[in-house]
């Protein structure tokens, strides 16, 4: 029986015992699990500060095909006395005929979905019809490509179509 043991020692020399993991390596993976975490966090922050940002548009387009829709169930009167023209920076009118009212109801609208929102109509000679749409996207995109007519720092876009 000794000799068996001592051809177990001779063969397999004396290791020390692992007893598990040291706290150098268990402090790594905390870091590494950590910085993980972080990220993620940092992903999900950008994914519904864009996600806003894209409602917004959304929003926006909507309500620039609305008053165009406006403008072309009151075409005679669009195209004959200007009446749907209006600069974002002017105030909106005050309801009476149906070109002034779609105007204020469609303003009312822009404030009511789009943070500090406004827009312009524009019909020109020949029934070219613009609308812009402007809103406040300092939580998104910031100011990137809004048109010239948006007033201030406000975020926008412009559509054109054919009356």
């Amino acid at each position: 029986m000794r000799a068996m043991n001592q051809i177990r020692v001779a063969a397999f020399p004396h290791r020390p015992a692992q007893a598990g993991f040291t706290m150098v390596e268990v402090l790594v993976a905390v870091l590494v699990l950590s910085i993980g975490l972080i990220g993620l966090a940092s992903l999900q922050g950008v994914s519904l500060q864009f996600n806003n940002s894209a409602y917004l548009r959304s929003q926006a387009t909507n309500l620039a095909y609305d008053m165009a829709d406006r403008v072309r169930a009151n075409r005679q009167v669009a195209l004959n006395s200007g009446a749907y023209n209006l600069d974002p920076a002017d105030a909106a009118p005050v309801p009476g005929d149906l070109a002034s009212t779609d105007l204020a109801e469609w303003r009312t609208a822009l404030q009511t979905m789009l943070p500090a929102g406004t827009g312009g109509v524009t019909v020109a000679a020949g029934g070219a019809l613009t609308v812009v749409v402007c809103w406040d996207d300092t939580r998104g995109e910031a100011i990137a490509g809004a048109p010239d007519a948006c007033p201030g720092n406000l975020m926008g876009f412009r559509f054109e179509t054919q009356l």
